[in-house]
């Protein structure tokens, strides 16, 4: 798990990333890091400032994706021939340019700089009126030129023509007609004609009915006028060309500007994107020093709810270099860790943080070891991943890093995790580096307390709620309460006394002040746990299974009832629904002993013997009979 997933700076990524509306801003937010140069770390935050104040006083950009027009003004600079809808897509990018460049203009009154970009944008007002004036509804428009406007206009009067030649066709011969309308087939203008009348009327036969009791003629008069027709649309053809490729060559003349002007969009997105961010979260611009000065007033988790997000106050300052957290369980320890490196790392790559007001630091590295992981694929175990991260971070560190060691020497032995605790930060202390750890270890908070440049923390407890307050006080080590705690939820006194000895001492025992004197634990009553009613265990393999047992047949897990026991080679016979099977008794699982489904003296001849054959067996038994029984396996 990298740092970024570990301290959730990539959700942060992925929300800024959902507020730009280009292409190129979202694969620069996709690919943003912190900043190494303090001059440019500012200038970014500047410019994340400048586009929150003209979105607060102008509204949201005029910004448009441009992906799209990118690949048209290509297609054009190649001399290719620009499409109707693609001249119309360029138009509108032609139109956002303008309103960009609106927008920019207004901003000028508030001192905006942001708003000096609208010196850079070309809004090549000739060429959008150029297309608006021939392009309209995806298609090149009659007035487009003169000429178009002539051959279109004839090709309407031809038209007419030719269905004035048809319907006169039609009147004159009513009485061959086989229906009172024309229509087109194959682009000519028909009349249906009965087949047994084609000769009456002049004219080409054009096609026939399905039934082809229908003849569609295209009349003699109307012939003259396709061909006419014909001839104007390869005109038309011919001057729509010459339109569009005037265009194109007018868009590829342009192609340098509209390419500064798109650059310049994608450019303005990426800014108002952190702009939008810094609104969104209610985040404010930090101060940057060099000083490994790092102070949070009223932070927040820019991803928790700001109700339910306590703020948080912390410095780290002067000679402090490390701080060591402590506090009971689900008290914020790490989410107050992850706020304070999320807010560094944010700060860094230019962004506001969530903060009434902040003074961060500049760091070359941000190093963690956050969370259990545990990896089964590397067989790590908690402790041993731990370590592994442990060590690349103090690999890695120096005097400009920020390191945050969440839970340091868990995962082990309480000794030895206390022992490596002490060493690991006594390392981390030799390299200068910025450094926030979360423990329990009494031992640590001794060791922070007599360790130069190193200051304990705690989070604060409210012991009459049981719950935690998420507030940090620097100065002061923090308890685990879990003995309080344990008082406060009932825990008898007896089995106190027995932990606080275990864990401090007698003496300690002794002196502990218990909130509830004279506590026996009550325990609840339980419902009896219903068992099957044992059956003695068969320990030779012919009592194995009895007659009447139920079965599992291996490997169909099919339910049976044992016909014969298992004789001297280990086979048995079981029925199964439809049939008697011979099978091995390791393929075989009790499921319900006879003893537990039958009654002692039962007849097992009901269940396993055909009428027929108990008939027999019934007739033999009082008197001589030719008949004989018959076992067919079923």
């Amino acid at each position: 798990m990298n740092m970024e997933t570990q301290i959730e700076f990539h959700k942060i990524r992925k929300q800024w990333e959902n507020l730009a509306l280009t292409e190129c801003a979202k694969e620069k937010i996709r690919n943003a890091s912190y900043f190494l140069s303090e001059q440019e770390v500012k200038k970014h935050l500047r410019d994340t400032t400048d586009g929150r104040n003209m979105i607060e006083k102008l509204g949201m950009p005029p910004l448009q994706n441009v992906t799209e027009q990118k690949e048209i003004l290509l297609a054009a600079e190649k001399g290719g021939c620009l499409t109707p809808h693609q001249l119309e897509q360029t138009e509108k990018a032609l139109a956002s340019f303008r309103r960009l460049k609106d927008y920019l203009k207004r901003g000028r009154q508030y001192e905006n700089t942001l708003a000096y970009y609208e010196e850079n944008i070309d809004a090549l007002e000739e060429l959008s009126s150029e297309i608006c004036r021939k392009i309209r509804n995806g298609a090149v428009d009659d007035y487009a030129s003169r000429e178009l406007l002539q051959i279109r206009k004839k090709a309407v009067k031809c038209e007419e023509q030719m269905k004035q030649k048809a319907e006169q066709a039609m009147r004159s011969n009513k009485a061959y007609m086989a229906d009172a309308y024309c229509t087109f087939r194959n682009g000519r203008i028909c009349v249906p004609v009965k087949k047994e009348y084609k000769l009456k009327i002049a004219g080409s036969v054009i096609s026939q009915s399905s039934a082809g009791s229908t003849l569609f003629i295209e009349p003699a008069g109307a012939a003259k006028h396709y061909e006419e027709l014909q001839l104007l649309k390869i005109s038309e053809e011919n001057e729509i060309h010459r339109i569009l490729y005037t265009l194109t060559a007018l868009v590829a003349e342009a192609a340098e500007a509209m390419g500064e002007n798109i650059r310049l969009m994608e450019k303005l997105d990426f800014i108002f994107s952190k702009g939008r961010l810094s609104l969104a979260m209610e985040a404010a611009e930090p101060s940057i020093n060099t000083e490994r000065r790092i102070v949070l007033k009223d932070a927040r988790h820019p991803l928790m709810e700001k109700s339910a997000n306590v703020p948080l106050q912390f410095e780290l300052s002067g000679k402090i270099r490390g701080i060591i957290i402590t506090g009971p369980n689900t008290g914020g320890k790490t989410v107050a860790i992850k706020t304070v490196m999320l807010s560094c790392m944010m700060a860094q790559c230019g962004l506001h943080v969530a903060c009434k007001e902040a003074d961060i630091c500049m760091n070359n590295s941000y190093l963690c070891d956050i969370g259990d992981g545990q990896s089964l694929s590397e067989n790590l175990s908690t402790f041993s991943s731990h370590m592994k991260n442990v060590l690349g971070v103090l690999q890695k560190a120096n005097e400009e890093s920020l390191v945050i060691l969440d839970e340091l020497g868990s995962g082990t032995d309480p000794a030895e995790g206390m022992g490596l605790a002490v060493a690991i930060l006594e390392e981390l202390r030799k390299t200068g580096a910025a450094f926030l750890v979360t423990t329990h270890y009494p031992e640590v908070k001794e060791y922070a307390k007599k360790a130069e440049g190193i200051q304990n923390a705690r989070m604060t407890f409210d012991k009459e709620t049981l719950r935690p307050t998420y507030q940090m006080v620097i100065g002061e080590a923090g308890e685990s309460c879990a003995f309080y705690i344990a008082d406060r939820l009932g825990m008898p006194d007896e089995m106190l006394k027995t932990a606080v000895q275990a864990a401090y001492g007698k003496e300690a025992a002794e002196r502990y002040l218990f909130q509830r004197k004279n506590a026996s634990l009550e325990k609840g009553v339980a419902g009896r746990i219903s068992k099957i009613k044992s059956v003695p265990k068969r320990t030779n393999l012919s009592e194995k299974f009895k007659r009447g047992d139920s079965v599992v047949v291996f490997p169909e897990k099919k339910i049976g009832i044992v016909c014969d026991p298992v004789n001297e080679r280990g086979v048995l016979r079981v029925q199964i629904p439809g049939k008697k099977i011979w099978i091995n008794h390791k393929r075989v699982k009790l499921y319900v002993a006879a003893e537990k489904l039958y009654p002692e003296d039962y007849d097992f001849s009901i269940v396993f013997e055909t009428v027929e054959n108990r008939k027999i067996r019934h007739d033999m038994g009082r008197k001589y009979t030719k008949q004989t029984i018959c076992y067919d396996g079923k």
